[in-house]
């Protein structure tokens, strides 16, 4: 089955009354926050709370766990963090890498709160080694995260929220329908538009420190070369290799993510007579980002 006829049959499964949500955990009424009466819930990353945000409007209050300029990577919640767990009634988790070691006490922190994990169903590839780290043997094993730069998977993300949402919160369940199906036909307009802004990209090849956006490069047509995998600095070897592979392509821009050191971007920038550029994927506004990094790579890769 090719991906377009995954993604339909994801989308059909989670689009089901018996939608397949993960959870841990019962409450017997709705948790809200005693300030405004809003459903309480957290979530991993940013893009993340504009998601819930999205579906939820007025009636959640969303608490995010890696903040902005904060690396998921690496991040080990704050001891305040847990404590606020308390007044959640749901987590919502994405397999970002932080998550395998703090999850559990992450549940822990609160035995009543539901634990849902938004990316259930959806297929995740392992990181793209490339040419130059096939040394590196079974690196490729460990699966990419970066599930929310795809809005195809986005969607399925969306979907799953708002199952969740309903479920802990059924007075408002028409409401968060009504605030899905306009997501999902936002998503919708973003990728025709995003098809067209790139549409005169002929060669879609680019460089970037952290591999961040591969399910977007899945999405649209383009290829992603990493420099750094897993979390590891590259070796000289594999500085080298890039170096050369961007000469070879014609490539003069690295990309990197504000959360991470320019260094080797940098060294690798001057190597071939190139630039750095700031993208993330963890900013807040994820419709208008998305939409400017396309922006980017359109602009970049036409010239």
């Amino acid at each position: 089955m090719g991906r377009s006829g995954v993604y339909a049959r994801l989308a059909l499964v989670f689009g089901a009354a018996s939608m397949a949500l993960v959870m841990t955990g019962c409450t017997a009424e709705p948790r809200m926050s005693p300030a405004d009466g809003k459903l309480a819930v957290t979530v991993s990353v940013v893009p993340q709370q504009y998601f819930v945000e999205r579906i939820g409007g007025e009636h959640v209050a969303v608490t995010v766990m890696v903040g902005p300029g904060d690396n998921p990577t690496t991040y080990e919640p704050k001891p305040a963090q847990l404590k606020a767990l308390s007044r959640s009634a749901a987590y919502f988790s994405i397999g970002v890498p932080f998550e395998s070691v703090w999850l559990d006490r992450i549940a822990g922190a609160n035995p009543d709160m539901w634990i849902v994990d938004t990316i259930e169903g959806i297929e995740r590839h392992p990181m793209d080694l490339h040419d130059h780290y096939d040394s590196e043997e079974g690196a490729a094993g460990a699966p990419d995260p970066h599930v929310w730069v795809s809005p195809e998977l986005v969607k399925i993300q969306a979907r799953t929220i708002y199952g969740a949402l309903a479920e802990l919160d059924p007075d408002h369940a028409a409401t968060y329908s009504a605030n899905l199906d306009a997501f999902v036909a936002e998503i919708d307009a973003l990728i025709l538009e995003i098809r067209g802004t790139l549409a005169g990209v002929a060669d879609g090849r680019f460089i970037v420190f952290h591999p961040s956006w591969g399910y977007f490069a899945e999405d649209f047509g383009l290829e992603q070369i990493a420099i750094e995998i897993g979390g590891q600095e590259p070796s000289a070897q594999e500085m080298a290799g890039v170096i050369e592979k961007a000469r070879t392509e014609g490539i003069r821009v690295i990309f990197v993510q504000p959360e991470f050191s320019t260094v080797d971007a940098e060294t690798i920038a001057e190597e071939i007579g190139g630039e750095v550029l700031l993208i993330s994927p963890l900013a807040y506004d994820w419709l208008e980002n998305l939409r400017t990094v396309a922006n980017t790579f359109a602009e970049v890769l036409a010239e």
